[in-house]
């Protein structure tokens, strides 16, 4: 699945540990998920859209 969770952290001026604390996640799911290496769960997906205050929709796209 395709995101853009690197440039939503960026323009946030958050690091990758930032984020993963906010989400209560490893930095290394963090890093898997930018990657696109790692789908979250649904319930992940919407913690991620809800800390940056957008849809799920808006982040992650299908391939």
């Amino acid at each position: 699945m395709k995101n853009n969770l690197a440039e939503r952290r960026t323009g946030r001026n958050w690091t990758q540990a930032d984020l993963a604390a906010a989400l209560g996640v490893s930095r290394q799911t963090v890093i898997s998920i930018e990657r696109e290496k790692f789908d979250p769960s649904l319930p992940l997906a919407f913690l991620i859209a809800r800390t940056f205050g957008c849809a799920i929709e808006d982040i992650f796209t299908a391939d």
